[in-house]
């Protein structure tokens, strides 16, 4: 089952975006490059991406086939593409001059595996960019991880739990020397998203992290999770309108050489 919804996760989309349009800022552009970008989604931003950086080739890889129907609908700048597979299973051949994730490697194990084999993907003077959502201490985060161990949904989890890969800023900056990107910028960022309500955090949730949950769950089990959730996270908010959810987010350039 592929439960990622284009239309729930655009809900959010400016307060999704503005992370790509910092994290693409720090990208150092050069001519013809070669670029890929790992856990594309509906591939709107790969394409910006693709435009702003006027690349020689960009490839968007996604692992929901039904997040890529929107990036493959319609005419396309020459040399972007995009086609489905994980970023586990990416092999990097040939050598890209950058590689780029937006919000996407929280759903990846093992970082320090995961930033070494990418690095060995990248051209002598190749750059590695992502961002990464650090908000696995929220209670938006801890009370999905709640729900996983009361009676009527631990049996269906099986003992599954979700994984929490997401390390340190100062982390990354080590991992980055390791690997040979000595040139780096690494930050902790606070984007103050302003929702009208509490409730929204629900809404925002139901298009990236519940996703992961929804997967293990029959529809009317996610529907009895999803009360559950929202019963028990709605509490622990604060009950004012507008509402500001403090969204963290590191943001990671390196580059070789």
């Amino acid at each position: 089952m592929d439960p990622w919804n284009p239309s729930q996760y655009d809900r959010f989309r400016w307060e999704r975006e503005q992370p790509f349009f910092d994290l693409l800022a720090l990208v150092q552009p050069s001519p013809n490059m070669r670029v890929v970008d790992l856990g594309c989604g509906t591939g709107a931003l790969t394409r910006h991406l693709h435009e702003q950086l006027h690349a020689r080739a960009t490839l968007g890889v996604d692992r929901s086939a039904r997040m890529l129907e929107r990036a493959t609908d319609g005419e396309r700048p020459e040399g972007l593409s995009f086609e489905v597979g994980t970023i586990e299973s990416f092999s990097g051949r040939g050598g890209y001059d950058l590689i780029f994730s937006n919000a996407a490697f929280h759903w990846v194990d093992d970082h320090p595996a995961l930033i070494s084999r990418l690095a060995k993907a990248l051209s002598s003077e190749g750059q590695l960019a992502f961002q990464v959502p650090a908000m696995h201490d929220d209670p938006s985060h801890t009370v999905a991880e709640e729900l996983t161990t009361v009676e009527r949904f631990r049996d269906a989890f099986n003992g599954w739990h979700r994984a929490q890969p997401v390390l340190q800023p100062e982390e990354y900056a080590r991992l980055f020397v390791r690997a040979g990107l000595t040139s780096q910028h690494v930050r902790l960022v606070v984007y103050p998203h302003v929702l009208s309500e509490p409730q929204d955090v629900v809404e925002w949730m139901k298009g990236t992290l519940l996703t992961d949950y929804e997967r293990r769950l029959t529809p009317a089990l996610f529907a009895d999770f999803l009360n559950e959730y929202r019963a028990r996270l709605l509490p622990r908010l604060a009950d004012i309108r507008p509402f500001v959810f403090p969204f963290k987010r590191i943001l990671c350039w390196g580059r070789r050489g």
